[in-house]
């Protein structure tokens, strides 16, 4: 195992996870889903605690791993969540519950993002957390980027997908989407980006602004 890859590996087992987040991750992996991993789903936590987010938008509910990682790290924020799956969410919904979190804190939505998301107000989010669709990707980044406030951040989990992103021989439609997206922000001067290795990579946006 290289250097690096231990790297990875130490940051991921150094993650203490809750109950909640830990049985909703069993359960993810059960039902052929690949939740974010521990070193992602605490860095999607810190940014929230950081922003102090009050809204929380996301694209990708699962069963609610990643929705865990924020709501507990911000207490008062809200979370919307879109996914295709109605069966997922309501287990998403039962494992919100065992974690204590109140009903009235989370909004789910079954429907495909690409028909939601422009009905959703623009400049409301404090942070927007994509993962979906990965050749979709760009514009997913594009809705949040519209539906963040200024100064909000905009994360998109798997910017490395699967190893492939840093290998431009790797021409499959969600690696060069990916390539695409984070080449277009780093030339942009409306927002500043990061691309955190952890886990498949977690590419970070912060739309700036007044």
């Amino acid at each position: 195992m290289s250097d690096r890859d231990l790297n990875w590996k130490y940051v991921d087992e150094s993650v203490v996870e809750t109950d909640a987040v830990a049985k909703a991750r069993q359960q993810s992996l059960e039902l052929g889903i690949e939740p974010v991993s521990p070193a992602v789903g605490a860095q999607l936590g810190v940014i929230a605690a950081a922003a102090r987010a009050e809204s929380i938008i996301e694209i990708g509910t699962g069963v609610g791993v990643s929705g865990l990682w924020m709501l507990q790290t911000v207490r008062s924020a809200m979370l919307t969540s879109i996914d295709t799956e109605n069966e997922y969410q309501q287990h998403a919904r039962e494992h919100f519950a065992d974690a204590g979190i109140a009903p009235a804190r989370v909004r789910l939505i079954a429907g495909r993002a690409s028909e939601v998301l422009p009905r959703m107000n623009e400049s409301s989010y404090d942070v927007v957390f994509v993962d979906a669709d990965a050749p979709s990707v760009i514009e997913y980044a594009e809705h949040g980027l519209r539906l963040a406030k200024p100064g909000g951040s905009v994360l998109v989990a798997r910017a490395l997908w699967k190893g492939r992103v840093a290998d431009p021989a790797r021409r499959d439609d969600a690696a060069t989407a990916f390539r695409e997206l984070i080449a277009e922000l780093a030339a942009s001067p409306a927002v500043a980006t990061a691309v955190s290795p952890a886990g498949d990579g977690l590419l970070q946006i912060v739309k700036l602004g007044a």
